[in-house]
């Protein structure tokens, strides 16, 4: 069931939201938290469409604020809210609620929102595209126990990260921290074959790829070695090398879906490495509600001189 409400207020959307619910049959839902997807309306189709999909492993009320700004005709730069409020089966496994906001009411997001979140349910954000400098003293990501954002959609996405070190605050991450996972599962792994002393390594990866330069810090945090950074083709990440005294542990990912696991002394491996969609990233984020306190050592390090890997 689809409602669409103009010039309207955020009471307004709480009772609409309401009869919609039972008008499908549906007045109690079990929903496990607040999603807060804080976007513009070139980016709002595929965020909403990203939120839906991860609601089916978390059903959520997902809160779309998009900021519309000022063009057009005098009646369409005014002061006003519009809503579309999708429930039942046009919401996946949830609520959706469209909000736009025009003129002045931009800079008074948080009080639109507050009404809206699910009572004593945890609160996420999500910026899927641009995000403020400080998150967690952003209006709207004041209300969240969690912010989510993307490196690699800013201007700059190497050097956002220094920017997201110094605004650090418990409950923040990055989906270009959580596209490694599975890039730090293997490394990991390779360590319980081959549990030697690491004296250098490198990360192959695209330029100004946000992730690979995570990737690099981490490394750099947990083995206190210098870490390499090499550009190539890509896609995104390629390989990461490790030098040990027995030879090198590499993985080799030149396509993007499948990768190579060679081991000192051991058989090559072929290991899934795919690249994840946008809605597989979020639906990670939101099994999680406590500090990455992995995320924030990672973000923080700084290069380990040359002296210190020999």
């Amino acid at each position: 069931m689809r409602t669409e409400l103009t010039d309207t207020t955020s009471s307004k959307v709480v009772r609409a939201l309401l009869e919609a619910r039972r008008a499908v049959g549906s007045p109690a839902m079990g929903l496990v938290l607040t999603l807060v997807v804080v976007t513009d309306e070139e980016n709002a189709y595929d965020a909403v469409r990203a939120a839906s999909e991860a609601s089916r492993e978390h059903p959520c009320r997902i809160i779309a604020v998009i900021k519309r700004t000022a063009r057009g005709p005098q009646r369409l730069r005014q002061t006003r809210l519009d809503a579309e409020l999708r429930v039942g089966t046009d919401a996946g496994s949830g609520e959706i609620v469209l909000l736009r906001l025009h003129g002045e009411l931009t800079g008074q997001a948080g009080s639109v929102v507050l009404p809206l979140l699910v009572p004593d349910a945890p609160v996420v954000a999500w910026w899927p595209s641009e995000a403020p400098a400080d998150p967690v003293r952003d209006q709207l990501g004041a209300l969240a126990q969690r912010r989510i954002t993307d490196a690699q959609a800013a201007p700059d996405p190497v050097g956002v990260l220094d920017q997201r070190a110094a605004s650090y605050a418990p409950g923040d991450t990055d989906l270009a921290w959580t596209r490694l996972t599975p890039w730090r599962s293997l490394l990991a792994a390779a360590f319980d074959h081959k549990p030697l002393p690491v004296t250098g390594a490198a990360v192959e990866s695209e330029p100004d790829n946000a992730s690979a330069e995570l990737l690099a810090r981490w490394l750099e945090d947990r083995l206190k070695v210098r870490v390499d950074r090499v550009a190539t083709d890509g896609p995104v990440i390629t390989r990461v090398r490790l030098e040990t005294s027995a030879g090198e542990i590499r993985v080799d990912r030149p396509a993007g879906v499948l990768a190579t696991l060679l081991l000192p002394g051991w058989p090559d491996r072929k290991v899934a490495l795919k690249i994840r969609s946008t809605a597989e990233l979020l639906a990670e984020e939101l099994r999680r509600l406590d500090a990455d306190v992995v995320y924030a050592s990672a973000l923080r390090s700084r290069p380990v001189q040359a002296s210190l890997s020999a």
